[in-house]
């Protein structure tokens, strides 16, 4: 029982201060519960709003791909650099340190291999499981317009279910077939079928033409895909237009992972996400980082 001798009298009820309920920053968040707050807080970084989030969960259908056949070697030092870092179940538990604090996206679907109909994918893992790793977000493939598409959209909406019922945000990921336009209609379409039925985020791939109808037509926020690999100032010019357009952010996995310098580039994609840098300055750091490791690797 407390020590009740002694007690001094409440005086510091600092009534000249209005009380303070300051609104979520990230995009249609503001009506969700505390616990889906602050996992998506984990997400996106609160000062920017935006998040660099590093992709390596290609294995799931791709196997050992370029990059990512040592997850210990050559992701491990790139952690410190990524505000989350999206994967499966059975890399986070066998390769990254629990020490890691930044967000946790977990790949939920899964099924055919590359040498299958990619759109046939069914939900991989229970929201105890997510729970019990203490993951951030859970991720869910939608291929609007696919074979399966009424399917991948089902496996969406019964996460967004589990989610909201146990604080857990869900992100509805833009999978695009190889017979499919990549057009800002076709991702104005799938971007809004998502938020509309339920995903609090959504990822999805940056087009030349139009990106900011798809972002801003979309009422949560949109993570831009890196998709396939680019030069490195292709790559960061990607990032800016993303952001620049309206994106909360980037998740880049093949151009960071299979650059030339990963951890000199991620380093170059922040700069860009959060600080608003010019491609062609963050460019110019990515070379200058990249010399500075080659020499210390030396030394």
């Amino acid at each position: 029982m407390a020590d009740l001798d002694n007690l001094k009298d409440t005086k510091d009820y600092h009534f000249d201060i209005p009380a303070r309920n300051e609104a979520f920053f990230l995009k249609g968040a503001g009506a969700l519960d505390w616990g889906m707050q602050n996992r998506l807080a984990r997400i996106f970084n609160p000062r920017s709003g935006r998040t660099v989030m590093l992709a390596i969960d290609h294995g799931y259908f791709l196997g050992p791909t370029s990059g990512l056949e040592r997850i210990d070697v050559n992701i491990v030092p790139l952690l410190p650099y990524c505000d989350a870092l999206m994967l499966t179940r059975g890399i986070l538990r066998t390769t990254v340190p629990p020490a890691f604090k930044h967000g946790v996206v977990m790949r939920a679907t899964g099924g055919p291999s590359i040498r299958k109909e990619l759109s046939n994918e069914l939900l991989a893992v229970g929201m105890e499981d997510a729970l019990r790793m203490n993951v951030s977000a859970m991720a869910v493939q939608v291929y609007i317009g696919g074979e399966y598409e009424t399917q991948t959209v089902n496996n969406m909406t019964r996460m967004v279910d589990m989610g909201n019922r146990y604080g857990m945000p869900t992100l509805g990921v833009t999978a695009v077939g190889k017979d499919m336009v990549r057009d800002a209609q076709y991702f104005r379409l799938a971007t809004r079928i998502c938020a509309e039925l339920g995903a609090q985020f959504v990822k999805t791939y940056h087009v030349a033409e139009g990106f900011e109808t798809v972002t801003a037509s979309c009422p949560v926020p949109i993570v831009m895909a890196g998709g396939k690999k680019l030069p490195a100032i292709d790559a960061l010019t990607m990032a800016y237009r993303a952001v620049s357009e309206g994106a909360a952010g980037v998740d880049m996995g093949r151009n960071i992972f299979q650059s030339e310098a990963p951890v000199a580039m991620i380093q170059a994609v922040q700069k860009v996400v959060h600080e608003l840098m010019k491609p062609e300055h963050a460019f110019e750091l990515y070379r200058t980082l990249k010399e500075e490791q080659k020499a210390t690797v030396v030394a």
